[in-house]
């Protein structure tokens, strides 16, 4: 009976499912009713696991603030275990179930991929002189450039087509010995990581001063006189700034320190907030590839924490847990309607989105029958740390999936479904202990 009760409430994500393929139902009305269901389950952690343990607790000995602290510390327990376990799975794959959690994941993705690319940016003395805010335009126009070990880049008199920065190795700055220099030539300067060479003829329109000569294997960033001129001609700030440079405050920002490197770094990595929709649909497709059981594992991490609770609180049909088992029911519709729209996105058929989420219903099984062999009813210590411990884990799911995909699909107005689940499920629990 236990299991048929885990089996019951995970049964909407079906439905759920179903909807977010064949239905196209207000996703408004979905959000509310994802935030009444995120309202009722704190109403039923915080009565019939939390008040509820601690008054067992009381019962055995402990005082209040012992009581208190046993309790806490499962629902800390429990949700640090489902918080880590569920960051674990999204890194592989799980975040393309909800539009929120997936873009927390590709936004993290475009930092650390840029992250690195940024540093050498700050480092360049003639970079950080345009506006760190604008960093985001600038990203996409820098190319990859390779260089063997004494391989020339450019020679003195060629036309200056692209501004340069060293990402790995050194290059040196040779003499002008004209066309025919070759490695004999002798070095002026040599330039490591960090360091942009090529501005003078970028922003002079003069030819290269200079011979450029790779000194070891090498990788530079390259920006392509091309995009340079079309950033300035798009943006008045940055059109500004390109003006002020000259070779010689470079020069001498070079010697002096200039501006801070690590603040111009951190100012860039901030305006890189949000993806555009090509970058979204990309690291979708990319993020789903080869996802399949981090989405399962995801979505078996969800379910079982409260199926163990109502299976171990099942004693009989007049003992249920009907506002945990509320919570749960209605939840899994909403979820289950936007993780089917994400996972269409990103490239899952109807059949798989279906076999995806059916398992769901089996973990439900198995946590409820679990929870009822384990845990049941018992009094002892270890059932109801195992109940906070579980409890705790539920509210984290609520916490970082249910209002955030509520919030996302619905905005403010969740407020008030919230409220009003949070009202009902209280109104259950006291009906049911002032009969």
């Amino acid at each position: 009976m236990a299991s048929l009760l885990g089996l019951g409430t995970t049964s909407s994500s079906m439905l759920g499912a179903a909807i977010g393929l064949y239905l196209p139902i207000s996703k408004r009305l979905l959000a509310c009713l994802l935030a009444f269901a995120a309202g009722s389950l704190i109403s039923a952690l915080a009565i019939e696991l939390a008040y509820e343990g601690a008054l067992s607790l009381h019962q055995q000995g402990f005082d209040a603030r012992a009581a208190w602290l046993f309790v806490s510390a499962g629902f800390a327990v429990g949700a640090t275990l489902y918080y880590t376990a569920s960051r674990a799975l999204e890194k592989k794959g799980a975040a393309v179930r909800y539009g929120t959690q997936f873009r927390e994941y590709a936004l993290a993705r475009k930092q650390a991929d840029t992250a690195e690319r940024i540093k050498l940016l700050a480092k360049s003395d003639l970079m950080r002189h345009l506006p760190a805010e604008q960093i985001e335009q600038i990203l996409p126009c820098i190319q990859d450039r390779q260089l063997k070990a004494g391989e020339i880049l450019f020679r003195a008199g060629d036309a200056g087509d692209a501004l340069y920065i060293v990402a790995r190795g050194k290059i040196e700055v040779l003499t002008d010995a004209g066309p025919q220099s070759n490695a004999a030539c002798s070095a002026i300067a040599v330039l490591g990581v960090g360091h942009a060479f090529g501005e003078m003829s970028l922003l002079s329109g003069e030819p290269r001063t200079a011979t450029i000569r790779a000194a070891e294997d090498t990788n530079l960033l390259r920006i392509a006189k091309q995009d340079f001129e079309q950033l300035v001609a798009a943006d008045p700030q940055l059109a500004e700034a390109v003006q002020r440079i000259s070779h010689q405050r470079a020069i001498s920002n070079l010697s002096a320190g200039g501006t801070d490197a690590a603040k111009w770094a951190k100012v860039a990595n901030g305006s890189l907030d949000h993806l555009n929709r090509h970058e979204t649909g990309k690291m979708l497709v990319e993020a789903a590839n080869g996802a399949g059981m981090a989405i399962v594992f995801g979505n078996i991490l969800d379910t079982i924490p409260g199926c163990l609770v109502i299976g171990a609180k099942f004693t009989a049909f007049g003992n249920l847990s009907l506002t945990l088992m509320l919570g749960m029911f209605l939840g899994g519709i909403p979820e289950a309607a936007a993780s089917a729209s994400m996972l269409t996105k990103a490239g899952y058929r109807p059949a798989g989105i279906f076999g995806l989420w059916s398992t769901v219903l089996l973990a439900g099984v198995i946590a409820a029958a679990a929870g009822k062999a384990f845990i049941g009813s018992s009094e002892a210590l270890t059932a109801i740390f195992a109940q906070a411990l579980a409890g705790g884990a539920v509210l984290a799911l609520v916490a970082h999936a249910m209002i955030p995909v509520a919030l996302e699909e619905g905005g403010s107005l969740v407020v008030l479904p919230t409220v009003a689940g949070f009202l009902f499920a209280l109104y259950l629990a006291l009906a049911e202990s002032f009969v």
